[in-house]
């Protein structure tokens, strides 16, 4: 058996991890990676194995980078399974169309300038057809549900509480006589989040691959977290400007929408006009309601009385047109604006940004980790110039960053799923975390007694 790391490595974005059990191939997510431009088309362009080799893929949630790339995989000549939970076949469905959707519409931007520059127009990764295509293979298995992809391989979705629908993928092996546990965790959440059941820990097993994206951060407690989101809402108010906040449309989109519901609802912020301006966030919420299964006890009973903060909020208006979208930006009272996407890399962001960004009564606030060399990082590292769309602008507009939101654990819940399986792990492989925080987490890891910690450059082998 040996696993090959295809992605994810070194980074946190990209998620593919390509398993060889018993002559055949398994592959765990496939997702986009994020970073520079010309690097990131290339990267998610090639695959480093041909995809008609894998017999199927496991899903382990539903955010674009872990599923995003699977069009062009399928592109690609991939025609197998790919297995997910029930709520992220259904939200998977989406992001990869809104994704084929935005690289259509932006690769027609970006072509636009480029004629008037006298350069080669860029083609699209993939289109809204070839998501469909990718959707067309899914196969919906609900939480710990065995399931067989593969010969000799048993599989089951366990809770992460990352995202709706997100799950640690365990694997039961028999090869050649062999029995191998395997654990993928995934993106694993936090405990006391709204909306989702907290992360499930690992059961015993004999490899652990697992994401170390804050490995070397403990996050701040999350009402600390609103409480800083709240001084930033009322500050930029008060001085009468916009508040524009990047976000993925899963996820950290309906967190915002119920505390900005809940500071209003309690007088602790003006009311103000909420707008979030993604299409892939209408149809999100739809999918929300459709999977109450997965949500908390709280969550639940919101929905059974019809009042989801989420989706029943007098301030908030779901943004569906262009025409509407651009109509935001002629505006000029207080407002807060939540787009996509999370990096500010693509999607309706980038207009909001470049028309907003100059103005020094304005605020971009920035609620999740950012992936390097991409236009959110760069705001997040306070760049006074950037450039949006190839043009320069200078950032005059307050940037806030605020890390407690994140839906990722902190180092204290990494270090407390790695160690529940001590007694039985022959090898911890870290994977979804850039290099300072894998090897903070390398090294309280060995405090603890667990030295077979790898971290996996792009495109190692290992056998197992």
């Amino acid at each position: 058996m040996q696993i090959h790391f295809h992605g994810a490595a070194h980074t946190v974005t990209g998620s593919q991890h390509l398993l060889e059990i018993n002559g055949h191939r398994l592959l765990l997510d496939c997702g986009l990676y994020q970073g520079r431009r010309d690097e990131t088309y290339a990267r998610n362009l090639n695959f480093a194995y041909d995809p008609r080799s894998v017999d199927a893929v496991i899903l382990s949630h539903a955010h674009i980078d872990h599923c995003g790339n699977l069009p062009n995989f399928v592109k690609n000549g991939y025609e197998g399974p790919i297995y997910a939970t029930l709520a992220t076949v259904d939200l998977a469905t989406i992001m990869m169309a809104d994704s084929g959707r935005i690289q259509e519409s932006d690769a027609e931007f970006v072509n636009r300038k480029k004629a008037e520059r006298g350069e080669p127009p860029i083609e699209p990764l993939y289109t809204e057809v070839d998501a469909q295509h990718a959707a067309d293979l899914f196969r919906g298995v609900g939480y710990a549900q065995p399931f067989e992809p593969i010969p000799g391989v048993t599989v089951k979705f366990v809770e992460a509480g990352h995202i709706l629908g997100s799950a640690a993928i365990a694997l039961e092996i028999e090869e050649k006589g062999r029995q191998i546990r395997f654990w993928f965790s995934g993106d694993i959440g936090r405990y006391g989040l709204p909306l989702l059941r907290d992360p499930i820990l690992p059961e015993p097993t004999d490899y652990l691959l697992m994401e170390c994206t804050y490995g070397d951060k403990r996050h701040n407690d999350p009402s600390a977290a609103f409480d800083e989101f709240r001084e930033i809402i009322l500050r930029t108010i008060k001085r009468g400007g916009k508040v524009i906040i990047p976000a993925f449309a899963v996820g950290r989109t309906q967190e915002l929408v119920y505390h900005l519901n809940m500071m209003m609802h309690d007088g602790d912020v003006p009311n103000v006009p909420v707008f979030v301006d993604s299409p892939l966030a209408v149809n999100a919420s739809e999918v929300f309601m459709r999977h109450p299964e997965v949500f908390d006890a709280e969550t639940r009973k919101f929905i059974e009385e019809a009042r989801h903060p989420a989706l029943n909020f007098k301030m908030l208006t779901y943004v569906h047109s262009v025409e509407e979208s651009k109509a935001l930006n002629k505006r000029t009272d207080p407002m807060v604006i939540i787009s996509a996407s999370g990096m500010a890399e693509t999607g309706r962001i980038l207009h909001h940004l470049r028309n907003n960004i100059e103005d020094r009564k304005n605020t971009v606030c920035i609620v999740s980790w950012q992936a390097p060399y991409t236009l959110g990082r760069r705001l997040a590292d306070r760049e006074k110039r950037i450039k949006i769309f190839g043009e320069p602008y200078t950032v005059n507009a307050e940037v806030a960053t605020i890390g407690g939101l994140s839906g990722h654990a902190g180092q204290d819940l990494l270090v407390k799923y790695a160690t529940t399986v001590k007694q039985t792990a022959k090898k911890v492989f870290l994977v979804h975390g850039e290099e300072k925080p894998a090897a903070t987490l390398t090294e309280k890891l060995a405090e603890r007694g667990m030295h077979e910690v790898y971290y996996p450059d792009l495109h190692d082998s290992a056998e197992i």
